[in-house]
């Protein structure tokens, strides 16, 4: 029999909600101990019981954020169209964090600008690359108490370029360097853009020792210390690859990267720094390293999310630039070409797109197209074209094109009189041809240089090149006038001897009385200089008396030597007697005996070709013979025939043996 069923018991009523005042008491609790989820869940349920409860609302906002629970924060936010209360700064804050800066400024324009709005302005800034504009509102905020605003006011000065203002901003904050050890380690940052890389080094160690020393006591754990102190790591390696200390700076940076214990961004910049420094070796593994920083799941190479929101646009830029050049040396066109497609719109400002674009046709065996393009984007962008010419005066002058490689150097009117620049030209305006061109570059840059009110004047050094450049090209006239300028203007000898030198071919009385001025060589006052030019020349030598001269000094140095050396007792074989050492050896002891005096050769022994016998058996014995030596010589050519047959085919087994087994083995 079925056991019966047991009734369903009866539906408990509903708890009522506890009080708002214990709510809120919880949601203290939670916020305090940092346990944002669980204040989350709580302050939904004071919205359960009361929806129009702003405080509630903002509670929860807050502990999404710190949840870094970012889009549920947003949409929170958007939801709450009916309080009151003005959500504007955490939107903008939220956006900010999303990377969408445009809009975050958008929503603070219409906040009024308290500390707090500025110094969220002032972030938002500094990563959208706007850094003047980020340093004008630090500057602004320096009267108001807020904690650390000299880190940030440090790293906005170096993004901007003005790292030499840091220490005045300092002094003005009345603030160490080593008050901490983020801004230990901005102050290094600034003397590394300065050059001065030592500064930088010993600040960056103390910056290292500062925040161990914090952060312990601080009850961090090991790996934690070592992920907050991984920029300053990544920074020490960078100082000391600039120092020349490549093998430190590669042991440190893949020390780095094997123990991945670093932030995203740190880790970011020391693959990127690494590659750089490996250059074109072991392209590979490069691509590899790489790869473990890009978005995952993805086919094309594009940087993960939290790096596109961590470095900024200059470190991104640098890290694809790198991958584009990797992948032009492992010969992958196809994926150079389709991620320098992308670049553009990524960096829309920047010229390296356009850069790499020029890279990947010359690449191709393309440098009269990429010429084409750098020189059409020179056009379009003027105030850019510095760098634009410069790269396609490389291009064209690796591609055995001077003049384009002379006219792109000649647009860049604030270069033309640096002597690097001026000879440049000249060579290639000589490689094309083009002589009066080159001369004409030479006396533009003398004429610049005779105007310019510098202290570190290179018109000695225009001017004295100019003037060998007019005498190699049969310019004597136009040389002797630049020497003798710098002979008055500077005194140099060399001027002087060149004045000489191309004088006499022009007009003689001005080189002699020029040559006057020259010191004399000393032991030449003997010589009678007349006579020297009336003899026939130096008359010729012969060698032997050299030798012989050789030879009896050799001779000497051998007496020498002779006389140092030691006589040493004469060693004889055991059991010889040099008082009786007997009859003496046989002088043809060691010829060959048919070629000794004594030898003798045998007699052939006549009796065996005597016969003995009659004469008719005689001739029968010699039929005999004959048949039988017939028949013995055929049997015993068939014994070696076969012999040989036989050797040859074990021979020939023996070979094939051989080749099946080497085939066996291959």
């Amino acid at each position: 029999m079925a056991p019966k069923a047991k009734p369903k018991p009866s539906p408990s009523p509903s708890q009522p909600p506890p009080p708002i005042e214990d709510l809120f008491t919880s949601l203290n609790r939670h916020i305090e101990r940092s346990e944002f989820e669980q204040a989350v869940k709580v302050a939904d349920q004071v919205l359960s019981t009361n929806p129009s409860d702003e405080d509630a609302m903002r509670c929860k906002v807050v502990a999404l954020i710190k949840a870094d629970n970012i889009d549920d924060a947003l949409s929170t936010i958007q939801s709450s169209q009916k309080f009151t209360f003005d959500f504007n700064y955490l939107k903008a804050y939220c956006l900010y964090r999303q990377n969408r800066l445009d809009e975050a400024l958008e929503s603070l324009k219409i906040q009024e600008n308290n500390p707090a709005t500025m110094l969220l302005k002032s972030q938002i800034l500094y990563r959208s690359g706007e850094m003047d504009a980020c340093v004008e509102f630090y500057q602004k905020l320096q009267k108001s108490k807020i904690d650390s605003l000299e880190i940030n006011f440090v790293a906005g000065l170096i993004s901007a370029g003005r790292a030499s203002e840091v220490q005045k901003t300092l002094d003005s904050l009345r603030v160490k360097a080593t008050s901490s050890f983020e801004l230990a380690y901005n102050t290094a940052c600034s003397l590394a853009e300065m050059n001065k890389y030592t500064e930088a080094e010993q600040l960056l160690l103390t910056a290292r020792r500062i925040g161990q020393e914090t952060l312990t006591d601080d009850n961090f754990a090991e790996d934690d210390i070592e992920i907050e102190l991984a920029p300053i790591a990544v920074q020490l390696a960078y100082v000391q690859q600039l120092l020349g200390n490549t093998q430190e700076a590669f042991g440190a940076y893949t020390d780095i990267i094997k123990r991945n214990l670093a932030d995203e961004s740190s880790f970011a910049v020391a693959v990127n720094n690494l590659v750089a420094l490996k250059g074109p070796k072991d392209v590979n593994d490069s691509l590899k390293k790489l790869d473990r920083i890009k978005e995952k799941d993805m086919q094309n190479f594009q940087l993960a999310r939290v790096l596109d929101l961590r470095l900024s646009p200059k470190q991104r830029e640098a890290i694809y630039a790198n991958r584009v050049l990797l992948l032009l040396h492992a010969n992958k066109m196809d994926q150079a070409r389709e991620l320098v497609a992308a670049l553009p719109d990524m960096f829309p400002d920047s010229v390296m797109p356009l850069l790499l674009q020029a890279a990947v046709l010359v690449r191709e065996n393309k440098a009269g197209k990429a010429e084409e393009l750098l020189g059409q984007f020179a056009e379009k962008l003027p105030d850019k074209s510095k760098i634009i010419l410069l790269a396609r005066a490389q291009v064209a002058a690796a591609a055995n094109h001077p003049f384009i490689a002379a006219e792109s150097l000649a647009k860049i009117p604030d270069i033309q009189h640096m002597p690097a620049t001026v000879a440049t030209l000249v060579a290639l305006k000589e490689r094309a041809g083009d002589i009066d061109g080159a001369a004409a570059v030479l006396d533009s840059a003398i004429k610049w240089w005779l105007n310019a009110m510098t202290e570190d004047n290179k018109l000695s050094v225009i001017m004295q090149e100019a003037a060998s450049f007019k005498l190699r090209h049969g310019r004597e006239e136009d040389a002797s006038h630049l020497f003798e300028e710098l002979v008055k203007t500077h005194g140099s000898i060399e001027a002087l001897v060149g004045l000489v030198t191309t004088s006499a071919h022009v007009d003689v009385d001005k080189a002699e009385s020029y040559e006057k001025r020259l010191k004399p060589l000393p032991g030449l006052n003997g010589v009678d200089v007349d006579s020297l030019e009336k003899t026939s020349g130096a008359k010729h030598v012969e060698s032997a008396s050299y030798f012989e001269v050789n030879e009896a000094h050799g001779e000497g140095k051998n007496k020498d030597k002779a006389k140092k050396k030691r006589k040493r007792k004469p060693r004889y074989p055991k059991g010889f007697d040099p008082a009786n050492p007997g009859p003496p050896p046989d002088p043809e002891r060691w010829l060959p005996k048919r070629e000794r005096s004594s030898y003798r050769p045998r007699r052939k022994d006549k009796r065996a070709a005597q016969v003995r016998g009659s004469q008719g058996a005689v001739v029968r014995e010699k039929h005999d013979a004959g048949a039988a030596g017939a028949s013995s010589n055929s049997t015993s050519s068939q014994a070696t025939s076969s012999k040989g047959a036989a050797q040859n085919v074990a021979q020939s087994s023996k070979g094939s043996s051989k080749s099946s087994r080497k085939k066996s083995r291959n």
